[in-house]
């Protein structure tokens, strides 16, 4: 994967990255990680490290350090001149140009999208090499691809322009070609390619979002590739078990939020209580929320089946940790005989508040939904709300008594 440090890691190169590391751990190979940096105005390298935290945080991982594209420029150079020397390139105002093929066609078989071939006499000479002595992307890509050794590339279905002259690069430097495959565009709900400026876009958006890494893996994974016609949710380890590049499709994939959103609820449901508090601690430490610890854990039952993704918490039970104002036209009726019922309770546990609590229903000779709904706004705030009477044990005796008659 080559990456530019532009300031944050597109979601669609993570994808990539992603496809790329389940083709190599699937077949035992090597993946890298170079940072293309020929154009240093653009590099930042808090953006670098960024690149290295968010991966690591989705939990692939690459071989070897981490490759910068211009630790080989010296040798691209010398490459470049022994281009000039045999025909292949020309100088230009200081800068080297690469001199295409003027006939015949240029082709290859994508992994992906099958035969794919370009008119020679209808490629430009790219400069390989500046004035200043730097060489471009075009050729420092293919050099590097022969320097590492790579046999396989694995990119967006953008660099389709870009291979041609890689490959007319490649054969005039007597080197072996690497497979390509190029992978599909994602493209938002709106049939438009996804855009930084309109969606979500950047892989910290879906951090700060709340969703969990493999729930992320697991979701990116099926854009654009599918074990088969109904297997949804797979592991890492599946994934890497199954995953195929025949089984990539060309077309567009489509950026399906809800889905992400059932999928995160998914795997969220499959963590165990401790694993659970511990994503829920580490996301508001992140969001510098700092509520009592023993309280979130105690709040784990109440939550674990309820929210789809880290981010909805503070508002689900932010009445257990914050005052709330108890809204307009609450039945005072009702939360005063609420009030009354629940002060007499010998112990407060969810189980006896339950108890009480539809008694109470009985005698007034109303339906539980009907009375528990001003019971919820005056002790919550909220017309959604964990477990009724759990939330009222956790909460407390003496706030939900309070709160019940503020109302």
């Amino acid at each position: 994967m080559a990456p530019s440090p532009t300031g944050f890691l597109h979601i669609g190169g993570v994808r990539t990255f992603l496809f790329n590391w389940l083709f190599a751990r699937q077949q035992g190979g090597e993946i890298l990680l170079r940072i293309e940096n020929t154009d240093t105005s653009r590099e930042v390298e808090e953006a670098t490290e960024q690149i290295q935290r968010s991966l690591r945080w989705l939990g692939v991982d690459w071989d070897g350090p981490v490759r910068f594209q211009l630790d080989t420029a010296e040798r691209a150079v010398e490459l470049a001149h022994e281009l000039l020397a045999k025909g292949y390139a020309y100088e230009d105002d200081g800068a080297i140009r690469f001199r295409q093929p003027t006939d015949g066609v240029v082709s290859w078989t994508d992994a992906v999208r099958g035969h794919i071939e370009f008119r020679n006499d209808v490629l430009k000479d790219p400069v390989i090499v500046r004035s200043n002595g730097r060489p471009l992307y075009n050729f420092a890509s293919p050099v590097d691809d022969i320097l590492d050794g790579i046999t396989h590339v694995i990119r967006g279905e953008d660099h389709v322009s870009n291979t041609p002259t890689q490959i007319n690069i490649l054969q005039a430097l007597d080197a072996e070609l690497p497979v390509y495959a190029h992978v599909p565009n994602i493209n938002g709900e709106n049939g438009r390619k996804l855009s930084k400026r309109r969606d979500a876009v950047a892989l910290d958006d879906f951090v700060d979002a709340g969703y969990i890494p493999p729930a992320l893996m697991n979701f990116l994974a099926l854009l654009g590739w599918s074990y088969d016609d109904k297997t949804t949710i797979m592991s890492p380890s599946e994934l890497v078990e199954r995953f195929s590049l025949d089984r990539v499709v060309p077309s567009p994939a489509t950026f399906d939020y809800k889905k992400l959103d059932w999928m995160n609820g998914v795997y969220l449901r499959e963590l165990d209580e401790d694993e659970y508090a511990h994503s829920l601690e580490t996301w508001l430490r992140e969001h510098d929320i700092d509520w009592p610890v023993d309280r979130v854990r105690a709040t784990v039952p109440l939550v674990h089946e309820k929210i789809e993704k880290l981010s909805q918490y503070p508002d689900f039970v932010r009445f257990l940790f914050e005052d709330v104002q108890p809204p307009d036209g609450v039945d005072g009726r009702i939360v005063e005989a609420a009030a009354d019922r629940l002060a007499a309770l010998d112990s407060w546990n969810a189980a006896s508040i339950e108890q009480a609590l539809r008694m109470l229903v009985d005698e007034l000779g109303e339906k539980p939904r009907t009375a528990f709904q001003p019971i919820r706004l005056a002790v919550t705030g909220a017309k959604v709300s964990p477990g009724l009477f759990e939330s009222l044990e956790l909460l407390g005796r003496q706030a939900a008594l309070e709160r019940l008659r503020a109302a």
